[in-house]
This record gives structure tokens, C-alpha cells and sequence, in this order.
């Protein structure tokens, strides 16, 4: 079974990214065949390009490896090495209703959030089909906001199909319903749009700095704590094995202690979580010429998929003459 999913290059991580999508992409390597790409085209349509583009690139790529992304098993790629995704997103064009795009979700909250309206943001869901379609995967895994996306890319690879036989896999979605929504320091949805995040990797000071304002009830030390609803509690059980999560409740529940013990507590045992990664990353950091060389060779894998699907698109539509 083929997985595919893409990754926009947009700055640091956080522990929402790291839970709600790379660690289950991350577990996915063992069980199948992990198709991912940094998708740096993409990230274009929100304004990023130049130096800056570049460097979200490597330092994605390098975040990615450090966090468990394995080259040998899986295939990573930059999205702009592999050009043929173009090609197919300019014909796939020719099956896209406009009216299917005016109806995208993504695009309208985009917009409504300040970004500017132009053709890359809009046509944003074809070059996703490109994506998706060029590599034939079984499922995609996707958050509930990127649902109607994997649905046009659908709904244009059936058009496409009806035309031409059946060229394009037909790709299913897959929502991880049981991965929790990871509450921000304000317990919101952890966001860098809402600027509630608990970064993955920087400052052992700074990272406890911010721990320190998440916001907690203000309730006498001595008494017992609600842990159910309480934001720090609802961090540190995702690093938690059920004896931890265990005693962690007791602590709260006998009273004794306040929240700001708690978030020494988080910051302890969220800096040794990722301490393995750290090490990693330090190691990538100093030696960026192997992580574009995994990157080149990702990228030929990836085309050793695409050249083939794009070599029988081009003969149906005519390309190839």
C-alpha cells in the first residue's frame, strides 16, 4: 500500500505538527511504501519564494530526517526536482471545472485571511491532484480541512479517466481520527497562526519560557487540581506511557502542588523526549551537503514512479506526437 503525503516548507515545528501528522507519518514507514515531498511549490502561493523559500526548504528537509524520516525505506523529495508534476497539473487543468474551484474551502479562508488573491492560491487544489495523481497512491492522509482537496483531486482524475480509460488510481483519504487535537498555550488548536506554540526544537530556556505561559485556572496550591481540562496536562500526556499519565493525574488530584510545578514538569520531560532528535539534528545541521544528496536521490526515485505515468499521459492526450 502507497502513502503519499506532502509537507509545506513553513518555518520552525512545533509538537501539533509533530503529533498530529509527522509521527504518524513518521510509524506509517513500517507498515508500507511512504511516498513524501516538501511541497515548495506550494508554499509559493502564501508569498514565500527567494533566499527565504530556500531556506524553509533545507530546514524542513533536515527537521523531517532529524524526526525519524528514514531515506532508505522511504522516498523524500523536494516537489520542484520532479518537473513532470507541472506538466500533469497543465492538463489536469483541462478537466477542472472553474466552478469546482470557486468552491474550494482553502482558498476562500486564504483570502479571507489577508493573503492575496492570484492564480497560484486559486488553482492551488489542481497542483495538488498533480501531486497526488502523478505517484498513483492508495491513500493519503489528511487532516478533516484537507478532505475536499483529496475529493477534486478525485472528482478531476474520474473526468480524466472518463475520457481516457482508466489512467489515474483513484485515491482515498484517510482521517486519523483518533489523533487528538493538541491544545496551543492558550488552549486553543496549536497554530503559528494563533502564535500558541510550543516549539519542537530551539533554547531549553526559551522553550521553558514559553511552557511557563500557558494559561492554567488559578487555583490554591494546596488543593487537588482538575486535570481533565487542564492544558498542560493535556501537553505532557502525549509523551506519557500509561504508569506516567498514572501518577501525573495522582499528583494533580492530592493537591500539594501547583500548576507552575506542572510546567517544569512538562519542560522536563518534553526536553528529554526530544533529545534523540536533537542529537540527529545537530548532526544534519553540520553536514547539509548529505541532506540535499537524500533529497536528489529521493527525487529520482520519485521520478522512476512519475516518468512512466506522465510517458502514458502524454501518448493518450496527444502530447507525444
Amino acid at each position: 500500500m502507497r502513502v503519499l503525503t506532502g509537507i509545506q516548507p513553513s518555518g520552525d515545528l512545533h509538537i501539533g505538527n509533530y503529533f498530529g501528522s509527522i509521527k504518524q507519518m513518521v510509524d506509517a514507514q513500517k507498515s508500507g511504501e511512504t511516498f513524501a515531498f516538501i511541497a515548495n511549490y506550494h508554499a509559493m502561493s502564501s508569498g514565500n519564494g527567494g533566499e527565504k523559500l530556500a531556506k524553509l526548504t533545507m530546514q524542513t528537509a533536515t527537521d523531517f530526517l532529524s524526526l525519524g524520516i528514514d531515506p532508505k525505506v522511504s522516498t523524500f523529495w523536494v516537489q520542484s526536482d520532479v518537473k513532470e508534476v507541472l506538466e500533469l497539473y497543465w492538463i489536469l487543468s483541462a478537466f477542472t471545472p472553474m466552478g469546482l474551484l470557486e468552491r474550494a474551502h482553502s482558498y476562500k479562508d486564504k483570502t479571507a485571511k489577508g493573503i492575496a488573491a492570484n492564480h497560484s492560491l486559486f488553482s492551488y487544489p489542481v497542483l495538488m491532484a498533480a501531486d497526488i495523481l502523478l505517484y498513483s497512491p492508495d491513500i493519503i492522509p489528511v487532516g478533516k480541512d484537507q478532505i475536499q482537496h483529496v475529493e477534486i483531486a478525485r472528482d478531476i482524475a474520474v473526468k480524466f479517466n472518463n475520457q481516457y480509460g482508466d489512467i489515474l488510481k483513484i485515491p482515498e483519504f484517510q482521517v486519523q481520527e483518533e489523533v487528538q487535537t493538541v491544545p496551543g498555550t492558550d488552549g486553543q488548536k496549536m497554530s503559528k497562526s494563533y502564535g500558541n506554540t510550543v516549539n519542537i526544537f530551539g533554547e531549553e530556556k526559551k522553550q521553558l519560557k514559553t511552557i511557563k505561559k500557558i494559561v492554567t485556572e488559578a487555583v490554591p496550591m494546596q488543593e487537588p487540581k482538575e486535570y481533565k481540562e487542564c492544558n498542560v496536562y493535556n501537553m505532557a500526556k502525549l509523551f506519557l506511557n500509561s504508569d506516567e499519565l498514572l501518577e501525573l493525574q495522582n499528583r494533580y488530584t492530592r493537591g500539594g502542588e501547583g500548576h507552575g510545578h506542572f510546567k517544569l514538569y512538562l519542560a522536563d520531560v518534553m526536553w528529554e523526549y526530544f533529545k534523540p532528535y536533537r542529537e540527529k539534528r545537530d548532526y544534519y545541521l553540520s553536514n547539509q551537503d548529505e541532506v540535499r544528496e537524500i533529497l536528489k536521490e529521493g527525487a529520482k526515485k520519485a521520478q522512476e514512479v512519475a516518468l512512466p505515468m506522465i510517458e502514458k499521459i502524454r501518448r493518450v492526450t496527444g502530447v507525444k506526437y
